[in-house]
């Protein structure tokens, strides 16, 4: 095939791929036109997950009608001159290919007027062919409606998550523009429905609670550190507030959202020895520096920065979220026998064993130790993993509790051998089974003496509300109560002694990304997190009783080896193990 220049139109189909991969890019690309306008209103309305209409209404400076047909020409901006002006951007967007990379792959109609001028103009783009600029009667502003996105490139349209996926993720965005632009009015609609509404009077912490719910909002610790060319400011969680993935971890550079490995490991190292391990915190943080000491220009969605002095940025961070946190800590005080005892924030009282014993729980960190095994005691491994100890399959025999260790591990003692339980990941084995043998009928229900009230961010309602009628049949009475708040009348009876609130949260706190799987492994997944929160935790001291009544269960199950996740539940030591490593049978 000869060497050819490409058509315009699939250019800037080439170019959208880099610019638009999914509905949420385009609300980006929008909302950063918008705001680069100095729009203090904006409207955004998505129908269809954002495949069938993406609708971004501001009240910015407009377009002139003479200037509507080169605005949506790829290359074409307002916002720079020449290449050094790239060294020193002060605007959101700046390349010029948003409106022509949206064009090319949906059916996009601008609309706009300027202060001062009569009449609006109206353009509409067809898959990157574009009509001609019609006079119409708009007010100040502009709105750019795309439809049927991804209509003449069905292989993209393809690949996208399912919509629940889809309207997550565009409620995060919206949120996280409004955190970062407080003075801007945000109304988000979404499927018909307000799912983000902001007054713009300045207020972080009221966004924050659309974010996060009020509770967590309330918590949240204020950052403020300033010197001659670095500001940081925002929120950080303190530490009994954390989550198990890095999700919530966000950053801002000069307004612009930025995802940086460098700036979470600084904010976590802040945090060292104040979590435990796989455990991260939330944070929402804004980094304001000169232009000329950061290049945006080294991503093609504007994703990644790059910082003329990192380390002074990194130190910035590091010190600024450190010094939030000691303020912040509670003060020890004097126990009655004038002995030091921590603040109430930080007791934690022991409780009896329970099913249901702190759902919104988290197990603590336990010291871990290794067991030199000899080389015919160990299974063999995938090329690169680390060896495990040889585990039988099946059943587990009949065991004799031996005790408790470090308050995490039981010890029992097996006609082949020693065996090490964890009592959380046994516990979870044991709930999951239990819950799973009630699905097969009907799971009894405990009902509640007065309804308990539930609010929840927007991205976690809608969420919640797609499951539903799984968690009926799971137990879980809920209804909605408004457009976040949700009421939940019963709950399962494995869980009738937890806090139904947190309970329901804990369903939505980690909930993955839905890629359409099969219905019973929705069930399977929700019921998995649910005996995850409700099993007994490390730390927790268990009676002789307690023990083998744990151990008993464990012997009945049908997959006694491992946890709902996947993760032992026990290690077995076989007596030839033993004894070899006891010198009985000869050196090693």
């Amino acid at each position: 095939m000869p060497i050819q220049i490409l058509p315009p139109e699939v250019a800037s189909q080439i170019a959208a791929g880099e610019v638009v991969e999914r509905p949420a890019s385009v609300v980006k690309e929008l909302i950063e036109n918008s705001l680069d306008a100095g729009a203090t209103q904006i409207t955004i309305t998505i129908e269809g997950a954002g495949k069938r209409l993406i609708e971004v209404a501001d009240n910015g400076s407009g377009i002139a009608a003479e200037e509507m047909t080169l605005a949506l020409e790829r290359h074409a901006t307002s916002k720079l001159k020449d290449a050094a002006d790239l060294f020193r951007i002060r605007t959101l967007g700046f390349r010029g290919e948003a409106l022509a990379s949206i064009g090319s792959v949906s059916r996009l109609t601008a609309t706009s007027r300027r202060p001062g001028d009569e009449t609006g103009a109206r353009l509409k783009v067809d898959g990157g062919i574009a009509g001609s600029v019609q006079p119409v009667g708009a007010p100040v502003g502009t709105v750019i409606r795309v439809e049927d996105l991804f209509f003449n490139v069905p292989a993209r349209l393809k690949f996208l998550k399912a919509d629940v996926t889809e309207r997550r993720q565009i409620d995060n965005l919206v949120t996280r523009y409004a955190l970062a632009y407080p003075h801007v009015r945000f109304h988000l609609r979404q499927e018909g429905r307000p799912s983000l509404q902001t007054s713009g009077n300045g207020n972080r912490r009221e966004i924050l609670a659309s974010l996060y719910g009020v509770e967590i909002a309330r918590q949240m610790l204020e950052v403020l550190a300033e010197d001659d060319s670095l500001q940081i400011e925002g929120f950080i969680s303190p530490t009994s507030i954390t989550r198990s993935n890095r999700q919530e971890i966000i950053f801002f550079v000069n307004g612009r959202p930025v995802q940086d490995s460098a700036l979470s490991a600084a904010l976590l190292k802040a945090y060292h020895t104040l979590l435990m391990v796989g455990r991260y915190p939330l944070a929402v943080l804004f980094i304001n520096i000169p232009p000329e000491a950061v290049d945006v220009n080294v991503h093609p969605a504007k994703a990644e920065v790059r910082f003329r002095n990192p380390d002074q940025i990194f130190t910035g961070v590091q010190r600024a979220v450190r010094r939030a946190l000691l303020a912040y800590t509670p003060v020890p005080g004097l126990d009655a026998q004038l002995r030091w005892a921590p603040g109430d924030e930080w007791a934690q009282p022991q409780k009896e064993f329970d099913p249901s014993w702190n759902i919104a729980g988290e197990e603590q960190e336990t010291s871990t130790w290794q067991v030199d095994y000899p080389d015919d005691a160990v299974e063999e491994s995938a090329p690169g993993s680390p060896a495990q100890p040889n585990l039988p399959t099946g059943h587990v025999p009949l065991l004799r509790l031996v005790g408790q260790i470090a308050a995490a591990y039981l010890v029992a003692e097996g006609p082949d051998g020693l065996y090490l339980i964890d009592q959380h990941a046994a516990h979870e084995r044991v709930l999951f089974e239990q819950f799973m043998a009630q699905r097969q009928e009907q799971i009894p229900a405990q009902t509640l003496l007065q309804p308990v009230t539930v609010d929840l961010p927007p991205a976690s309602a809608r969420l919640l509300s797609e499951q539903l009628p799984i968690l009926q049949r799971l137990g879980f009475h809920v209804e909605p109560f408004g457009s976040s708040t949700f009421l939940v009348r019963a709950v399962p009876d494995l869980l009738s002694g937890s806090d139904p609130a947190a309970a329901l949260r804990t369903l939505v706190e980690d909930f993955e990304e839905d890629e359409t799987p099969l219905q019973s492994e929705v069930e399977a997944r929700i019921i998995a997190r649910v005996c995850k929160r409700a099993a007994i935790k490390a730390g927790q001291v268990l009676s002789p009783e307690e023990q083998r009544a744990l151990l008993s269960n464990l012997e009945s199950c049908a997959s006694p080896r491992t946890c709902p996740h996947g993760r032992p539940t026990m290690i077995h030591l076989s007596v030839d193990l033993l004894e070899r490593q006891f010198g009985r049978r000869g050196a090693r």
